[in-house]
């Protein structure tokens, strides 16, 4: 990775042929088939080494003969598609997210309303009071306890695939640039 006068940074993959770029068993067209799971570790790594909003471009060093094909013209295209699906895929993922986040609240809040009754009810029969007391309590945290998952949830396990998406969606808007060598 070198940074160019316009202060952008540039993440240099060499490779031999445009098909060590791409996963050989994915059967898909050339502009949607997956990146290599080299290719995309070694990209998402030096993306995430940048600081905070820098710009980048993806520059793509074939010999001159790869790089006049067709498929070389179509590898923004690629990459693009790439890792604008890994986008799509996280935020399908943070809906999923959601959705089992409400459920749980659901069932959490019911659950909670249940054993604060219960723990009403539980005190008012038992003369012990200790005993009671310690029922009661007990239910009251079961109640709470219920609801740690939903409250999880909605605080923080949101946030990272939030952070997700936009990360992939980063990579899908920059540049990628072929160089010949």
């Amino acid at each position: 990775m070198t940074r160019t006068a316009i202060r952008e940074f540039e993440i240099t993959l060499r490779v031999r042929t445009v098909a060590q770029l791409f996963d050989s068993l994915d059967p898909s067209p050339f502009r949607e088939r997956d990146l290599a799971a080299h290719a995309d570790e070694f990209v998402t790594s030096w993306v995430r080494e940048l600081p905070r909003g820098a710009p980048f471009v993806i520059v793509v060093e074939l010999p001159v003969d790869e790089a006049s094909r067709p498929e070389a013209k179509r590898i923004e295209e690629a990459f693009s598609n790439y890792f604008r699906n890994c986008g799509d895929v996280a935020a399908r993922d943070l809906r999923e997210l959601f959705r089992v986040g409400w459920r749980s609240l659901l069932i959490g809040s019911f659950v909670l309303l249940t054993c604060l009754s219960a723990s009403q009810l539980v005190a008012a029969k038992i003369e012990n009071g200790m005993a009671a007391r310690v029922l009661e309590e007990s239910l009251i945290i079961g109640g709470w306890v219920a609801n740690w998952r939903p409250i999880e949830i909605y605080l923080y396990d949101w946030l990272p695939i939030r952070r997700r998406i936009a990360f992939f969606r980063r990579i899908a808007e920059a540049p990628v640039r072929i160089r010949s060598i």
